[in-house]
């Protein structure tokens, strides 16, 4: 789902990614996975070269298995589940070691960046029509996509259901012109389109990561987990991640503690120091989307060096629609819809689109 097929319509749904990206199994017993399809991860001998950028965790890079288990089980009919074919099959990456920020891009980092630079982002800006020809005049106001539940259970065939695109929805404003970030400095920035965090990037010295530096340092050092602490949702009937409990859309029981975006490091790090690598809000990662680009570096054989994704888009769903990857899941992943909020999975999104559940991390290169 695209950013101009909602103002056409009047409707504006999040991202094609995340339009099928809610994913996060809810369940306490271990689920099934092929872990006869994983091979050990085997970290580089590296050290850290140097004291960490603030914020920021070392991840040493080396070879693991990239991609999620197969066959789902019992779980392939669940609504979406279906949709983690692009994560297969299961192949060898290796990566060269990296900083990431331990979190999310947060209120504050961007206002920052704002203040220096004036920036205006894409959900600020009033479309035009000769970006949207045909759209209605009256649609084309600057504003995002919000998650907008109903207050009655609905069928989960479309996700138009749960979604509106929200006049005056962007990153200062995250529910509408009525809503504001006072107690939310530490939150993190949502409605960023793509190049809204090329553009933060670009300011801080860092870069967005590619997908497989993004699952390597997710895994935390892990083999062919679920999640990125293990195979169990629940740890010692704790909660590991900030998801949605409930029956999907229309209720939120808040088990978790959290209702909607919380903070970020709110919950446990990963292995390597990282927070919120599951739920919470998707991120950005600088690889272009295609569903079988995990089929052509299997079919090259050997261990892919430093992916960096496919050179071009596309989506059989959406032609001509350019996307980039998504990782992580969000505050709205559950088994009732989908499954991408598992640490091999993938979403997808629009890259001139942004959502109430989407923001990214950066790293940064050795020098």
């Amino acid at each position: 789902m695209t950013r101009s097929k909602f103002i056409a319509v009047a409707l504006i749904v999040v991202s094609t990614a995340a339009g099928i990206g809610f994913a996060l199994m809810t369940r306490q017993q271990e689920a099934p996975r092929a872990a006869d399809e994983f091979e050990a991860t085997v970290p580089n001998d590296a050290s850290a070269p140097g004291p960490a950028p603030d914020g920021m965790a070392w991840i040493p890079g080396g070879e693991f298995s990239m991609g999620a288990a197969d066959p789902l089980g019992k779980d392939a009919n669940v609504v979406g589940m279906q949709a983690t074919e692009d994560s297969r099959p299961i192949h060898r990456v290796s990566v060269d070691g990296f900083w990431m920020d331990k979190t999310e891009v947060t209120n504050r980092q961007f206002a920052e960046f704002v203040k220096a630079t004036g920036y205006v982002t894409v959900a600020e800006r009033t479309p035009t029509a000769e970006e949207f020809p045909g759209a209605p005049p009256e649609n084309l106001v600057a504003g995002s996509v919000v998650f907008t539940p109903p207050d009655h259970a609905v069928p989960l065939d479309t996700h138009f259901r749960w979604w509106a695109y929200v006049q005056g929805a962007n990153w200062q404003h995250p529910l509408g012109m009525e809503s504001d970030l006072v107690g939310r400095e530490d939150y993190p920035v949502l409605h960023v389109a793509y190049e809204d965090a090329q553009a933060f990037a670009q300011w801080a010295g860092k870069r967005l990561p590619t997908e497989a530096e993004w699952e390597f340092a997710a895994r935390g050092g892990l083999s062919g987990t679920l999640y990125p602490w293990g195979d169990e949702f629940l740890v010692d009937e704790n909660f590991m991640a900030n998801t949605h409990q409930g029956h999907f859309p229309n209720e939120d029981t808040h088990a978790d503690a959290h209702g909607g975006v919380a903070a970020v490091a709110q919950f446990a790090p990963n292995g390597y120091g990282l927070h919120d690598v599951a739920g919470n809000v998707w991120e950005w990662t600088s690889d272009w989307y295609r569903p079988d680009y995990y089929g052509e570096l299997a079919a090259a054989g050997g261990v892919a060096r430093n992916p960096r994704g496919p050179e071009s888009s596309f989506d059989p769903s959406e032609p001509g629609v350019a996307k980039h990857v998504h990782r992580g899941g969000s505050f709205l992943c559950t088994e009732q819809y989908c499954s991408r909020y598992m640490v091999g999975t993938r979403g997808k999104g629009d890259s001139m689109t942004g959502t109430n559940h989407l923001g990214f991390r950066l790293v940064q290169d050795v020098p």
